[in-house]
């Protein structure tokens, strides 16, 4: 961002003039206007909208591209604040992209202003990658070649000392866990009163169960490496080669195990996940390790069952804080009860000390 050019706060401020302003030095001096705007995607804690762009000269940049900004949604944009994805987008394709061979867009632009909420993505059209489906999950090959990225995201930083002086990541101080666990249990009242009928009679009473015992599930160490931290099919592109993998909003340090958990054990269908886990696990435990990992196989399989809770964590608390949707209320549901079914069956509850 420079230092005269003000972050939108909604698609409706990406200009030509605000878009010349900050691509023009990357395309030749060119000038850029918007000939359509159209939304795409998912997501509900910002928008996003697919540019076709008219250049001047012609052919000087992309036809397209992709910008997610501001959500228009007063309880997203709030719950953006307290969360604070904004910022950890804008940290992770300014800081972190440019070193990790992990799969993504190309960034033209990232900027935040967190006085207005001003906040602008504008990221390559990765068409035609097309955006998974949480609901219906993956293939065992989508989960494949989706692991293989997982672990150039975490092995090539393992253990680097430097990620704790990126304050936006390294956020996991001694009052994390409590101020997470308060905002949980705010939050499972209405969870249990939107989903107790969406869910089975075993996932509701692992529920409960991990209520009484937040504190000790989410103690963790800070962990070794960069995780999503939301890793999951909805913010995944197939069909073009290699995965992209978008949403950067919840990325930290932290244990890698957690997003592989997170990942199968929200993104499969309960019996394809109980038939191939183990191999697939063992497929990302050697990605790991070729791409600087520091791990045993022990270890990794233990971590995989430890944070098997994480799906439904994220669907308790996502479902509080952003904005209702019909696809969302059935995109939580699906998350928290393949979630708690995961954990029943890898015993999970078993490994919560305390």
């Amino acid at each position: 961002m420079t230092p005269s050019t003000t972050v939108p706060t909604g698609a409706h401020e990406l200009t030509g003039q605000w878009l010349t302003a900050v691509l023009g030095r990357q395309f030749a001096g060119a000038s850029v206007e918007v000939a359509d705007a159209q939304p795409v995607g998912t997501g509900q804690v910002a928008d996003s909208v697919r540019l076709s762009l008219a250049w001047s000269p012609p052919g000087a940049g992309p036809t397209t591209m992709v910008a997610k900004v501001t959500s228009a949604s007063p309880t997203s944009r709030a719950s953006s604040r307290l969360t604070r994805t904004y910022e950890i987008e804008v940290g992770f394709y300014r800081d972190l992209a440019p070193s990790l061979p992990v799969h993504t867009p190309r960034c033209y632009y990232a900027g935040h202003e967190p006085d207005d909420d001003g906040y602008v993505v504008l990221l390559e059209d990765a068409a035609p990658a097309t955006q998974g489906d949480q609901m219906a999950g993956c293939s065992v090959d989508e989960a494949s070649a989706a692991l293989d990225e997982l672990a150039l995201l975490h092995g090539p930083r393992w253990g680097d000392p430097a990620l704790t002086d990126l304050s936006w990541l390294d956020r996991h101080g001694d009052d994390h866990a409590d101020n997470v666990t308060l905002l949980l249990r705010m939050a499972l009242p209405t969870f249990l009163d939107r989903f107790t009928d969406r869910l089975s009679p075993d996932a509701v009473a692992a529920t409960g169960r991990l209520a009484d015992r937040l504190p000790a599930y989410l103690a963790r160490d800070r962990g070794p490496t960069v995780v999503h931290g939301d890793f999951r099919v909805d913010n995944l592109l197939f069909g073009a080669g290699r995965v992209f993998v978008l949403d950067w909003q919840t990325v930290t340090l932290g244990p890698a195990l957690s997003d592989v958990s997170y990942f199968l054990g929200g993104s499969l269908p309960i019996e394809v996940r109980r038939r191939e886990e183990r191999d697939l696990v063992g497929h990302y435990h050697q990605r790991l390790v070729a791409a600087g990992g520091d791990l045993s196989w022990d270890d990794c399989w233990w971590g995989y069952r430890r944070f098997a809770f994480d799906g439904l964590v994220m669907a308790i608390g996502a479902s509080f804080l952003v904005e209702r949707t019909d696809r969302g209320d059935e995109m939580f549901a699906a998350m928290a009860e393949r979630s708690a079914r995961h954990a029943l069956d890898l015993g999970t509850e078993e490994l919560i000390a305390g």
